[in-house]
């Protein structure tokens, strides 16, 4: 009976404990996210001149104050904004990776939150409490063409002490100054990461890193982690399951290790993947929250009450992820079956302004991977994998993109190749489900291998079922191409 008893309090426990983290004003800005979205930042690649004229909007709003701060090695500004009148200094930086903008769109979003009229009073609240300082994009020269690292070629994550770079020094300068309270190190990570042993992917990541190799815990971390365990169950509402943690070894170049140990309440949020949502815009929606529900906390201190067995409960991030697993598919060499599983990742690749990018899909590996997942997992027991056929075929431009004429009859004769004449040379990809290549294109011998990029039919009872494009899966004989990214023009 007893043991009855524990089991309905444990799950009423668990029913009960994301709740605690939910506020009217929490609650009210997500359903309203939408109002204060920053438009004109809708794609993940963003660079520094986009957000220059919103920059300057604030410069003129007089609840804002805007500072150049420094400037990047090819010249370009960077920018501190302000809020707030509280003793509580707050520093949040964003995109010291220049391929990591999610956060800079967030920053904006919630920039647009305490300019708008609603929540007059909680946003009183919070800035009589709180002063905020905002620098986005502080890796512009790496935005620019969409890069991890700087000008230099230097991971600006990994400056912290010898501080060879500008980005890096002003970095550490502002930090100096404002000696604030808390800080926010916002970042994005790789799709692949997943909660650990675990399906889900890790869709946000938070971590209040360690400052000595000891990974011991004082008051700064300590605060720091509380606020995790707050933002941990405003998100785990929206995505439950798919919050990680980083590994916490100490790095002592890193700027997060030793903003930590400069005294700062330091916290990680690392946005992730998320199945359909290739520009982050719902995990973009997520940082908004997690950034009101952050500020709205710490202005009432109710951070406090967070219990820090919470904070070690969250998973570890693991990197078992693909955006296609295939399970238990039968392979042929020289006639003999083979089963094995194939894990497929998709990379962008980027166009020559890194503005927009396409999909080249690529065998990431193969055999027993009964321990991996999939974003789209299929179970192939009883398919066989069959060699693509290449062929000639007609073409049409629309809107300057490539397109096939007949490429879904074509796919359901088993062809992923069309030989073409007349390509322009810069394109480098088709949204028709069928590679182009050269008319002297000729196929080598059929084979799966890591590495190679995934381009196959399946076929079961004698017949082709699927086809697998640049490692995109579609069911034949009608393919559905909502969810396809494209082919590639092969040279």
């Amino acid at each position: 009976m007893i043991f009855r008893f524990s089991l309905i309090l444990f799950a009423l426990l668990c029913l009960v404990s994301p709740a605690i983290g939910q506020t009217k004003l929490t609650q009210k800005s997500f359903e309203q996210y939408e109002r204060y979205q920053e438009k004109s930042l809708d794609k993940r690649r963003i660079k520094h001149e986009e957000l220059q004229p919103l920059i300057e909007k604030l410069e003129r709003h007089p609840a804002f104050e805007v500072n150049t701060v420094g400037y990047s090695i090819e010249g370009r500004s960077l920018s501190l904004i302000s809020i707030g009148r509280g003793e509580t200094d707050v520093f949040m930086w964003s995109q010291m990776h220049g391929n990591e903008p999610t956060a800079t769109q967030s920053i904006f979003d919630v920039i647009n939150w305490f300019k708008s009229p609603d929540f007059k009073e909680e946003k009183r609240a919070i800035l009589a409490k709180l002063r905020i300082h905002f620098l986005p994009m502080l890796n512009p020269d790496g935005a620019e063409v969409f890069q991890r690292r700087n000008t230099l070629g230097v991971d600006i994550n990994r400056d912290a002490l010898r501080l060879a770079s500008p980005e890096s020094q002003v970095l550490k300068r502002v930090r100096d100054s404002l000696n604030a309270e808390f800080g926010f190190n916002l970042h994005d990570q790789q799709i692949y990461y997943n909660a650990k042993r675990s399906e889900n992917p890790a869709t946000i990541t938070f971590l209040a890193p360690a400052y000595n190799y000891e990974k011991d815990i004082n008051t700064t971390r300590a605060d720091a982690m509380k606020v995790i365990v707050y933002l941990n169950r405003l998100v785990q509402e929206h995505i439950p399951g798919k919050v990680g943690k980083w590994n916490d070894d100490f790095e002592p170049r890193a700027f997060g290790d030793n903003v930590q140990k400069w005294g700062t309440s330091t916290i990680l949020i690392e946005s992730g993947g998320r199945l359909g949502d290739p520009e982050k815009q719902y995990i973009r929606k997520l940082n908004f929250l997690c950034f009101v529900g952050a500020f709205e906390s710490l202005a009432k201190k109710s951070f406090t009450k967070m219990p820090l067995s919470e904070y070690e409960a969250i998973p570890q991030n693991d990197f078992k992820l693909f955006d296609l697993k295939i399970t238990n598919l039968t392979y042929l060499i020289q006639g003999k079956p083979y089963v094995l599983d194939l894990g497929i990742m998709r990379q962008e690749r980027d166009d020559e302004d890194h503005r927009y990018f396409h999909f080249e899909g690529r065998i990431a590996d193969q055999g027993d991977l009964s321990t991996y997942y999939g974003y789209q997992t299929f179970d192939a027991t009883g398919y066989t994998a069959v060699a693509p056929k290449v062929t000639y075929n007609t073409t049409q431009a629309e809107n300057g993109m490539l397109f096939l004429v007949n490429d879904e009859e074509l796919l359901n004769k088993g062809v992923a190749y069309v030989r073409a004449d007349g390509v322009n040379p810069e394109t480098r990809f088709t949204k028709s489900p069928l590679h182009i290549v050269p008319r002297k294109f000729e196929l080598p011998p059929f084979s799966l291998k890591v590495g190679m990029n995934p381009t196959f039919f399946l076929k079961k009872d004698g017949k082709l079922t699927h086809a697998v494009i640049n490692g995109f899966l579609l069911e034949l004989p009608n393919p559905d191409y909502s969810n396809f990214g494209n082919a590639l023009i092969i040279r």
